[in-house]
C-alpha cells in the first residue's frame, strides 16, 4: 500500500509542501467547495476525519480572528476532539519552554497543533522536538505543527487559500500570473510567504508597491528573483498607476500598514505613507479590465487601504478569498490526519542531503612548493591561512581575524596575524593566520575553520614545504559548533529566548547562510556571537 504523504506532516513554510502536492490539496478544495454549495452531503462525509478521538489544538499566543476561526470551524466539520489553548493562563507564563509546554499536550492525545506566535520558527523547532518526543514515548502518531503565522517570518495557509483563490480566478489555470503587491512589504508575512509560494505559477512578474520605510525585505526580493520571478518596485500606488495600462498588473494584493511596529519617527509620518498605499476613486478609471483586489484582512475601520466604497464593486475578491480560507484549511487538515492523500501522484519535497563540498584540495600536485616566512624567519613547520577575508577594508581584516583567533581558540598556540595586500592585484587585501605550533589539523577543526572564513586557503608546512593546501568554502549545512547564533532577536533560536534551540544555517546557492528556523539571511562571519 502506498504511503501517505501527507499524512502527520507539519506546514512550516510554504516550501514544505511541492507544486504538485499544493496542486493536490487545491483540486481537493474544488470538490468540497462545489460539495458544499451544492449540499452534496454524501462527498462532504468522505472529507470528514470524524473521530473524536483525533486532537486538534489551536495555540494561539498573539491575536487572530479570521485564521483562528476559520480553523476552529474547519476543525467542528471534522467532528474531531477540539481544544484551545488560554494563554493567560499558561504554563509559559511560569517560563516554560515551548518544547516542554507542547510535549506535555502531545502526550494528551492531541495530534495536530495550530500554533500562532510572535517568536519566528516555532513551528520547525517543534516538529524537530516533536518526533523525537514521538520516537521517544511511543506515541501512535508524531504531532504535527501549522505555522499559523510567526511574527514576521512567515503565514503559510494564509499563502494557500490566496494561491487557491488566485488560480480560481485564473479558470483554474497555473501558465502565468502577475500581480501587485501593495502596503507594509516589511511587516507583512503574508507577502513574505509568496517569494516562494507563487513558484506554483510557470511565469510571475511581482510589482512591489510601498515606500522605502515599508518596502519588502532584501532578502524576500532576492528570493523571488533565485524563482526566476520578474520583480519591479514603486514608492506609491500614484507612481505605479501612472504606467500604461498594458504594464498594470491585473491582480492587486493590499495589505494593512502596520506603523505602530516602527517607533515615533514613522508615527509622525504616518498620514503621509498612507497616502502612498491607500486606493482611492480616482484609479479606478486607470485599471486595466477584470482587475480584482485580494487582502489578507483585517483592513483598519479608520484607515483602511482598500476603502469600502470598493466592497460593492466587481473589484472585490476579498471577501470570496476570506471564505476560501475555512475550505483550505478543511483539506489541510483532513490532509495531515490522512484522510485523504492515499491518491496522490506526484513529486514530493525531498529531504535535503548535505554533502561536504567546502574542503578542496587545490594543490594534488606538490612538486612546486612555496615558502612562507612568519617576520624575516622562514616557518618551517605548522599552519598557515591566507586569503582570510580577501577583498574587505583592512580594518574589517584586523577586526575579525581578533574576532577568529578567540572563535576558533588559536591564541592557545604560539603565532602571529597580519594583513597584506595581494601581490596580483594592486589595493585587494587579506589576513594571514601564521600558527608554527599548529600540527595537522582535524576535519572538525577545519569545519569549523570553513564557517568562521569561508574562502580562506589552509597551508600545512612540514620541513620549509607546503605539503598539503586547502581551500575551504561556506559548508552546506552549519550546527553544532558552540559559539554559532541567529542575528535576528525574534528567532526561536536567538539565545535571549533561553529556549536552549541549537542554531543551524543552511548555505543557499548564493553562498549565503539561512537561518534553518526563522530564514534570516546571514554572512559566515556575522553567525559568530
Amino acid at each position: 500500500m502506498p504511503v501517505n504523504v501527507f499524512k502527520e506532516r507539519s506546514f512550516c513554510v510554504s516550501a514544505d509542501f511541492s507544486i504538485d502536492e499544493k496542486k493536490y490539496l487545491f483540486q481537493k478544495t474544488k470538490e468540497l467547495k462545489e460539495a458544499w454549495y451544492s449540499d452534496d452531503r454524501e462527498t462532504l462525509q468522505r472529507f470528514r476525519i470524524d473521530d473524536m478521538d483525533y486532537g486538534v489544538y489551536e495555540v494561539f499566543l498573539e491575536d487572530s480572528t479570521r485564521t483562528r476561526e476559520s480553523f476552529r470551524n474547519a476543525a467542528e466539520f471534522h467532528g474531531v476532539k477540539l481544544s484551545i489553548f488560554n494563554s493567560d493562563s499558561s504554563s509559559f507564563n511560569k517560563q516554560e519552554s515551548y518544547g516542554d509546554g507542547f510535549m506535555t499536550l502531545a502526550g494528551y492525545n492531541n495530534h495536530v497543533f495550530i500554533v500562532r506566535s510572535k517568536l519566528e520558527g516555532v513551528c520547525r523547532w517543534l516538529q524537530i522536538v516533536g518526533e523525537k518526543f514521538a520516537e521517544r514515548n511511543r506515541l501512535k502518531r508524531k504531532p504535527a505543527f501549522i505555522n499559523a503565522g510567526d511574527g514576521k517570518h512567515e503565514h503559510p495557509t494564509q499563502e494557500l487559500l490566496d494561491e487557491f483563490t488566485l488560480i480560481e480566478d485564473n479558470n483554474w489555470s497555473t501558465d502565468s500570473l502577475h500581480i501587485a503587491l501593495v502596503g507594509d512589504l516589511f511587516h507583512g508575512r503574508t507577502v513574505h510567504s509568496k517569494a516562494d509560494g507563487l513558484q506554483i505559477f510557470d511565469k510571475v512578474k511581482v510589482d512591489l508597491i510601498a515606500p522605502p520605510e515599508l518596502a519588502m525585505p532584501k532578502q524576500y526580493i532576492d528570493k523571488m528573483k533565485e524563482n526566476r520571478f520578474k520583480v519591479r518596485e514603486f514608492q506609491s500606488l500614484e507612481e505605479y498607476l501612472a504606467q500604461p495600462k498594458a504594464d498594470i498588473a491585473p491582480r492587486f494584493y493590499f495589505t494593512r500598514p502596520q506603523l505602530e511596529r516602527m517607533g515615533d519617527q514613522i508615527l509622525k509620518r504616518q498620514d503621509e505613507l498612507r497616502e502612498k498605499i491607500t486606493f482611492k476613486e480616482k484609479f479606478i478609471e486607470k485599471l486595466p479590465p477584470n482587475t480584482f483586489f485580494y487582502h489578507p484582512l483585517p483592513r483598519h475601520k479608520e484607515h483602511p487601504t482598500i476603502p469600502t466604497f470598493l466592497d460593492p464593486l466587481p473589484l472585490n475578491h476579498w471577501e470570496r478569498q476570506s471564505i476560501n480560507g475555512m475550505f483550505i484549511r478543511i483539506i489541510l487538515l483532513g490532509a495531515i490526519a490522512g484522510k485523504i492523500g492515499d491518491d496522490f501522484t506526484g513529486k514530493t519535497v525531498v529531504k535535503k542531503e548535505y554533502t561536504d563540498d567546502f574542503i578542496k584540495d587545490v594543490r594534488p600536485d606538490y612538486s612546486k612548493p612555496k615558502a612562507y616566512k612568519e617576520g624575516i624567519n622562514p616557518l618551517s613547520n605548522g599552519v598557515v591561512i591566507d586569503r582570510f577575508c580577501r577583498g574587505e577594508s583592512p580594518e574589517d581584516i584586523w577586526d575579525y581575524l581578533y574576532k577568529a583567533m578567540k572563535i576558533m581558540s588559536f591564541k592557545k598556540f604560539k603565532g602571529s596575524i597580519g594583513v597584506g595586500e595581494s601581490k596580483n592585484e594592486q589595493g585587494v587585501y587579506k589576513g594571514l593566520i601564521f600558527l608554527p605550533e599548529y600540527r595537522d589539523p582535524a576535519e572538525s577543526d577545519l569545519k569549523k575553520l570553513a564557517a568562521v572564513t569561508a574562502g580562506c586557503t589552509v597551508n600545512i608546512v612540514k620541513e620549509n614545504k607546503v605539503v598539503r593546501k586547502l581551500r575551504l568554502t561556506v559548508p552546506p549545512r552549519i550546527y553544532k559548533i558552540e559559539g554559532i547564533g541567529c542575528t535576528n532577536e525574534a528567532c526561536i533560536s536567538h539565545h535571549s529566548h533561553s529556549e536552549h534551540v541549537p542554531p543551524e544555517f543552511i548555505r543557499k546557492e548564493s553562498g549565503i547562510l539561512e537561518c534553518a528556523f526563522c530564514s534570516t539571511p546571514h554572512r559566515f562571519k556575522d553567525i559568530w556571537r
